[in-house]
């Protein structure tokens, strides 16, 4: 049913393009109720309005916290017009209806962005504005309700086509993006509550966000998909793409895997090669070349259409040899002038520079069909004095940085996971196995591909313990010389005695680092 709209209330912290929904609803004649900024907004841009106190014979008080609170406010816009006691009850307080509210919050978000002073934040929680809101959303077959300065078009274009009136189909449209945008609200003030007292595990979890972008597909073309943005920044991500073919799902899931190596690495030397959001090639070098060289040749093959992450600056020499393979994105702390007209020789290449990117959120979600798991994020660092070597043969002092490289690198690597290390970059990843022996195996045979003259005296890594001593057998006939697991398996000792008598070194962590 179409309803011709009489009376509209606006009430707006975002004041862009108010003056194009004013010229229409003048058009119309719809008489125009406000307050506070609104009102002096619309007056200055020469429209007539009336004051919302005048409106409802009641100032507004505490500060402007009681205004729109009012029953000539909120009985004008739920009354049933179809509903004849709501009407007699109407017509006998002489209340009329309200027929459009346009509505957007006082920027919560905004301000916990700028400011850590709770009380400036509290004041920023709206109570009006979503009262407001959820009344028209759930009257919608009554009132409209606009939340989105971006659907002032669709308002517009609606009230030209039906002369001042809108259609129910976009009054139940704009009811469901109205009830999503309380709902989000919501979630942000009780997410900055939780963050504030430092409850990790709510009894209820609510997520917001934002849709950044529509992707053009999902994992596979048969499946859709999009990106939010769960931040109170909630219009980007924290890193800029500068050139390249729009991303995708599945460069977005590469990206975020590599940032989450990167972010453990030592500044200005790491590099990191995803495919299928596992690593494929990792280094830790200061000489930036090399960094980039020891992770690319760690599989090349596997690297061939893959994501590359440095947390350097690229140059010319760098640039040059991005540019000799097959890549899909390259996200790096900035490009020199020289490197960005190499690297745009390629049009498809995405360039990403995350010189201004923070991991700021600790927390892991898994969804499936009505329920998620939520978990801290395995941020925890292996703390050097807390490694235990249960080996005769012990290492010395200069050996253990490299130890703890190869171990925070297997971490990030799917379960299970094996990594062989040499000189502080990986040489061989055997990911996502259900049998340790065999990401064992797929281990060795990549770095004999690849690195054999590396192999000797290799690092491995594991990120849960041996269950049998086939595994380390197979690293030891290989030529590791030094493993890193967490330990904790019934046959510690079998596996302790396997070591010795390959005569390598062994420690064990106590920290499992499973990751699914």
């Amino acid at each position: 049913m179409n309803l011709k709209i009489k009376n509209a209330l606006i009430s707006v912290a975002n004041k862009e393009n108010l003056i194009s929904i004013l010229k229409t609803l003048k058009k119309f004649n719809i008489k125009i109720i406000s307050s506070g900024g609104t009102y002096a907004s619309i007056i200055k841009l020469g429209y007539q309005c009336t004051e919302l106190s005048k409106y409802t014979g009641f100032k507004e008080m505490l500060d402007g916290r009681v205004k729109t609170l009012h029953p000539k406010i909120h009985a004008g816009i739920l009354h049933d017009r179809q509903n004849m006691k709501h009407k007699n009850e109407m017509s006998k307080q002489n209340f009329p209806a309200i027929d459009l509210i346009v509505v957007n919050f006082y920027p919560f978000q905004k301000v916990v962005t700028n400011t850590k002073n709770p009380n400036q934040i509290i004041e920023n929680i709206d109570i009006g504005g979503p009262t407001m809101v959820r009344a028209a959303a759930k009257n919608f077959k009554n009132v409209t309700i606009i939340t989105n300065k971006n659907d002032y078009k669709s308002l517009i274009s609606e009230l030209q086509t039906y002369e001042g009136k809108t259609t129910l189909k976009f009054r139940e449209l704009m009811s469901s993006k109205a009830f999503g945008l309380t709902a989000y609200y919501d979630a942000m003030i009780a997410n900055w509550f939780n963050k504030k007292l430092n409850i990790k595990f709510p009894e209820r979890k609510t997520i917001f966000g934002r849709k950044l972008q529509r992707l053009r597909y999902g994992e596979n073309p048969h499946q859709q998909s999009s990106i939010y943005v769960s931040d109170y920044d909630d219009k980007k991500l924290g890193f800029n793409q500068i050139h390249g073919k729009e991303l995708s799902y599945n460069n977005y899931n590469d990206m975020f895997a590599s940032l989450e190596i990167l972010n453990s690495l030592k500044k200005n030397s790491g590099t990191v090669i995803i495919k299928h959001a596992n690593p494929c090639g990792v280094s830790e070098n200061k000489n930036l070349l090399t960094s980039f060289k020891n992770a690319f040749i760690s599989d090349p093959i596997s690297a061939f259409g893959g994501v590359i992450a440095c947390n350097y600056r690229i140059n010319k020499k760098i640039a040059l040899e991005i540019n000799r393979n097959f890549l899909e994105v390259i996200l790096a702390k900035g490009f020199d002038k020289v490197s960005l007209e190499i690297l745009k020789k390629k049009k498809n290449l995405r360039i990403i520079d995350i010189s201004n990117f923070k991991l700021k959120n600790l927390t892991s979600i898994k969804s499936f069909d009505g329920s998620f798991l939520v978990q801290s994020k395995d941020s925890i660092i292996t703390e050097r004095k807390k490694l235990k070597c249960v080996t005769k043969l012990k290492p010395k002092k200069k050996e253990l940085a490299e130890i703890e490289f190869a171990f925070n690198v297997c971490k990030h690597v799917k379960s299970n996971a094996i990594v062989l290390c040499n000189n502080f970059s990986t040489i061989g990843i055997g990911a996502g196995q259900p049998s340790r022996l065999d990401s064992c195996k797929i281990a060795v045979q990549k770095a004999k591909q690849f690195q054999p003259t590396k192999i000797k005296n290799s690092i491995a890594a594991s990120d849960a313990f041996f269950p049998f001593a086939d595994g380390i057998n197979t690293l030891i006939k290989a030529g590791v010389k030094t493993i890193i697991q967490p330990g904790g398996s019934i046959r510690d000792q079998e596996i302790i005695n396997a070591a010795n008598k390959g005569k390598i070194k062994m420690f064990f962590t106590g920290i499992r680092h499973f990751n699914h």
